[in-house]
């Protein structure tokens, strides 16, 4: 028969095993450092292992940017103990990280990828056999100007000098930017449509990365660039490079230290703001979406991240979870209406 004293060893037993025991995400407690998601019966810790965020492009662009501030504020905000690290992944436009994302990461929390505009413009144009839709949308993190540039050496001083130029020559002109489809390129399209001039005569160049776009504009291969702010920021403030326009509803400063002109008040009824996300690859169950989401909601409130939308000059347009599916679903319907109506769909 056992003894009072013979259960309580059993009963401590018993607990030690169970605390002994190690936790992964889905597990039914969370350990100290980890975000706890889910019901008291089945609260997880994530991360659990190190954090993979794939920028789909070269270094020195906006993609790259966004995923190397995100794991810098995932770390200085202690959102998360475990490593962060960024991969890069070039090719039309972000397809081809993409694709790598859905074909050979399912189910895997822990790899993220940094999305945007420019994605939903290149799987149109690309013809991507593999869309947003099948990857697992965690959120939107933030919206920026673009902004158009010319070397601080260019005869154009204005807007309006150049447009004067492209009217009068559309393929004299060489713009360029990021990926062919991208927001670059459709703020290229929309300005040569607003300007009366044929989109499909523009001639604009892709580049697979910022720092490309850069040294071609610095060369002097280039005679007008198209960016984000953030992009070209440096080198407006060095005073290599001129904005001439921002894309956005009002003035912002490029770099000069005062703000830039919109497109439309040099006369063009053009507005446009190059947007970034975030997702994961499919597959995820619903408690392991929850975590990403709950992650990423985490960093959104931290102050590193606060600090680095005031650093960037970047707009706050958060949207999470469910709302970020539903905006990732109404850009992919909007984009491709823009495409079509320039002429660059299927281009």
């Amino acid at each position: 028969m056992m003894t009072t004293a013979s259960r309580a060893r059993l009963r401590a037993g018993a607990l030690a095993l169970a605390t002994s025991l190690p936790i992964a995400l889905g597990a039914a407690a969370c350990a100290e450092g980890g975000n706890d998601v889910g019901t008291s019966a089945e609260k997880v810790e994530y991360p659990t292992s190190t954090i993979r965020i794939m920028a789909p492009a070269a270094p020195g662009g906006g993609w790259d940017l966004t995923a190397r501030t995100m794991q810098k504020a995932l770390k200085d905000g202690g959102v998360s103990r475990q490593p962060v690290e960024v991969d890069n992944v070039t090719g039309a436009a972000g397809t081809v990280g993409l694709a790598q994302l859905v074909s050979k990461h399912n189910a895997d929390p822990h790899r993220l990828m940094i999305t945007g505009l420019v994605m939903v413009g290149g799987v149109v144009t690309n013809k991507s056999a593999v869309t947003l839709t099948q990857t697992t949308p965690i959120a939107t993190l933030t919206a920026e100007a673009e902004v158009i540039v010319v070397p601080s050496g260019s005869k154009y001083k204005t807007l309006q000098d150049l447009v004067a130029d492209f009217k009068a020559n559309p393929t004299a002109i060489k713009w360029g930017g990021g990926s062919a489809g991208g927001t670059d390129q459709i703020l290229v399209g929309l300005l040569a449509k607003a300007a009366g001039v044929d989109p499909k005569q523009a001639k604009y160049i892709p580049y697979s990365g910022g720092g490309e776009t850069k040294a071609a504009l610095l060369s002097g291969d280039l005679g007008v660039g198209v960016s984000s702010v953030s992009e070209f920021k440096e080198l407006v403030k060095s005073g290599q490079l001129r904005a001439l326009a921002v894309s956005g509803a009002s003035g912002v400063d490029a770099g000069a230290g005062t703000p830039a002109p919109t497109v439309k008040e040099a006369g063009y009824a053009v507005e446009l703001m190059n947007w970034r996300g975030v997702v994961a690859p499919p597959g995820l169950s619903d408690t392991q979406r929850q975590a990403v989401v709950s992650m990423v909601d985490k960093l959104h409130s931290s102050p590193a991240w606060k600090g680095v939308l005031t650093e960037q000059g970047w707009d706050d347009f958060y949207k999470s979870g469910d709302e970020a599916k539903s905006f990732f679903d109404t850009e992919t319907t909007r984009i491709t209406a823009v495409l079509t109506e320039i002429g660059l769909a299927g281009a």
